[in-house]
């Protein structure tokens, strides 16, 4: 792609998102969610694949039929209560259909079925902007929203998603699928704890986001698509692979890895709100998430010497230009951990 054309198109990514969280009405925050999904299209169509066609399809019209939605749910608000504010989102109406619509823009279950086949059709990178910055806007609309909102639709939303999440990675073979089921697993566990805990919600967020940057990035290293790929990673670069198996043990969040941060804040705070079986029903669902990333970190210790050959085997990466970003979201992704009471002390305040 031109350089020019994807400096526009970037930039106009990042406007898209500004002017969703800056904006207070609804028809300027369904602008700005308009101009990011015709933003990220062409930077999804630029392989001219008919896999990548046809995910650039399938995420057109999910988005635009989610944008509908919020037009619809906004227009609704103001008909029958005479607000446009984002906060004033009262009626029940259109407060379901708001939270349903900004549910089918993130990818949470049950309207999860467009996220999986979209990743898969994509490159890596692009990939990783679909996971992480393009749930930016919606979820800002979505911790505005949230308050209105039943809390047990929040609730059913976000443990349902936790179990598809779990439950659907577990016989892919395909690394781009098993990180989209990742990614439907940890949404719910932010909406779980959204009305409870809105700054706990933030910093799962913002966990997630450096977990899935890391494991993205290793792979577009590895150059690995499927795990029969990822076992053989070892050849290329022992060092990158066992920072890869650390990354996915991370993101299911095993102990002492910073991915274990959140799920033990929510499960708190689910116990402190007199919730024990939502928190019980989330850590079982979350054994099947670590389940299959047990399995992607068995398939690769499989191949480690002395099958392959040590001598011959570089263990100093080659510098590139995601070098330095990849060195900097791994070490994040594995290491913030100590700093659970200095979190928890910043959430109490």
């Amino acid at each position: 792609m031109n350089p020019y054309v994807l400096t526009i198109l970037l930039s106009s990514l990042g406007l898209g998102t500004v002017l969703t969280f800056a904006s207070s009405h609804w028809l300027l925050a369904w602008m700005g969610l308009e101009i990011n999904t015709l933003a990220i299209i062409p930077i999804m169509a630029q392989q001219h694949h008919p896999r990548a066609i046809e995910a650039t399809t399938k995420y057109f019209l999910t988005q635009a039929t989610a944008a509908a939605m919020i037009l619809f749910a906004s227009t609704t608000n103001a008909w029958l209560v005479g607000e446009w504010e984002i906060h004033q989102l009262s009626h029940p109406l259109a407060t379901t259909t708001a939270m349903l619509a900004l549910a089918l823009k993130l990818g949470l279950a049950p309207v999860h079925f467009w996220l999986p086949e979209v990743l898969q059709g994509l490159e890596l990178t692009t990939g990783l902007i679909l996971s992480t910055w393009q749930k930016l806007a919606p979820f800002a609309l979505m911790i505005q929203v949230a308050p209105t909102i039943n809390s047990s639709l929040l609730i059913a939303m976000g443990l349902l998603s936790t179990l598809v999440g779990g439950w659907g990675g577990l016989n892919q073979t395909q690394l781009r699928k098993i990180l989209a089921y990742s990614s439907i697993a940890h949404l719910g566990w932010m909406v779980l704890i959204l009305q409870y805990a809105p700054s706990l919600t933030l910093l799962s967020l913002f966990l997630y986001i450096i977990m899935t940057s890391s494991a993205f990035l290793t792979l577009k290293t590895n150059n690995s698509l499927t795990i029969n790929t990822l076992a053989t990673s070892w050849t290329k670069s022992p060092t990158l692979a066992a920072l890869t198996a650390l990354v996915l043990l991370s993101l299911g969040g095993l102990p002492p890895l910073s991915g274990f941060m959140p799920k033990w804040l929510i499960l708190q705070e689910l116990t402190k709100q007199e919730l024990p079986l939502s928190a019980t029903l989330a850590a079982m669902t979350a054994l099947l998430s670590l389940y299959f990333y047990l399995r992607l970190c068995y398939a690769m210790t499989l191949t480690i010497y002395p099958n392959t050959l040590a001598a011959t085997t570089p263990w100093r990466l080659n510098f590139t230009f995601i070098t330095l970003p990849l060195s900097i979201v791994t070490i994040l992704a594995l290491g913030l951990l100590p700093l659970t009471p200095a979190v928890t002390a910043m959430l109490t305040l």
